[in-house]
């Protein structure tokens, strides 16, 4: 009789195993960005990632970077078809699906770190995350990257200097604003910039201070034009979740990751700033020529946008001059 019980007992015990096997959900996170290197885009999804298993709600999440698992420009087609749960993902990447989303990476809609904190809570934000919403994807987590600019050759402070230039451009808004002042566009992600620089395909880029860093472009590169006070390139790269999967989780899992979305968010409000300044240190030290805006060489490149970008969203978008009257309505 006491074996029997031993035997059953030891029954019970694999099948609680395998239950809570059974229960345990899986989810995929892809990102673009290099993995384990500081990069505070990947240290986002790390924390979701590590704070949902400490929740202890059966919710785990796997995180592939580099563009390892999906490419980045694939990640946005994937979340709204329930292919892809998470990713880290530059907004920007998706207005050929939405126009509107050109609206996060346009010139000088920001300006600085301060302003782009108060953005999040703005009319502006709220018309940009329905449309995410409605496309099938929900923001966990809010992020703003400060950019640069930055060439082989010479330092861009001035519409002028950029005439003739082949640069690559991370979004169609900003691409406007530099063939508008006599650039030619060359037309990659991120991740590629390092060899177009390598090897002569583009002249200059604009990115994130976080992927001037990550990928090491200070290698490539004679002069940067940093964020400084007078920033015209500022990103909206959030921590999305496909609607598919969020509505598939228990409620329980819905608020772990919720939490640690905003435990995420607050990571990088902090890290944000700091990342402009790590690359200004970083690229003097590899004696890279630094240069900022001045308030006048700022309001010399509005000009230019004022005629490309933002004439062109407003015509061509949707609400588009309303959503660029909603962000320069913040203060």
């Amino acid at each position: 009789m006491r074996k029997l019980i031993t035997v059953l007992a030891g029954v019970a015990t694999v099948a609680a195993f395998s239950m809570a096997a059974q229960a345990q959900t899986v989810l995929k996170a892809s990102h673009q960005f290099p993995g384990g290197k500081g990069d505070p885009r990947d240290e986002m999804v790390q924390i979701i990632a590590r704070d949902v298993k400490a929740a202890n709600v059966g919710l785990e999440i796997q995180v592939y970077p580099g563009a390892s698992l999906f490419k980045p420009n694939e990640q946005w087609n994937a979340m709204t078809r329930g292919q892809l749960d998470i990713s880290s993902f530059p907004l920007d990447y998706a207005s050929g699906k939405v126009r509107a989303f050109g609206a996060t990476l346009m010139p000088g809609l920001v300006r600085n770190h301060e302003r782009a904190a108060r953005l999040n809570d703005s009319q502006f934000m709220k018309d940009i995350k329905a449309q995410i919403e409605k496309a099938g994807v929900l923001v966990l987590a809010d992020a703003w990257l400060a950019g640069a600019v930055a060439s082989k050759d010479k330092c861009i402070r001035k519409p002028d200097d950029i005439k003739g230039l082949k640069v690559r451009s991370a979004g169609p808004t900003f691409a406007a604003m530099w063939q508008e002042a006599g650039a030619s566009i060359v037309s990659i992600p991120s991740n590629e910039v390092y060899n177009a620089l390598q090897t002569g395909v583009a002249d200059g880029t604009d990115t994130s201070a976080g992927s001037f860093m990550s990928f090491r472009l200070y290698e490539q590169v004679k002069c940067i034009t940093a964020p400084g006070d007078n920033a015209l390139w500022f990103m909206y790269e959030p921590v999305l979740i496909s609607k598919k999967t969020f509505d598939k989780l228990t409620k329980p899992q819905q608020d772990a990751l919720r939490a640690a979305g905003k435990k995420s968010q607050e990571y990088f409000t902090k890290e944000s700033k700091g990342l402009d300044d790590k690359l200004v240190k970083t690229f003097k030290e590899h004696n890279v020529e630094v240069v900022t805006l001045t308030p006048e060489e700022y309001d010399a490149w509005i000009k230019v946008a004022q005629k490309s970008s933002y004439a062109t969203f407003a015509k061509e978008v949707p609400d588009g001059k309303k959503l660029i009257d909603e962000a320069l309505a913040v203060k």
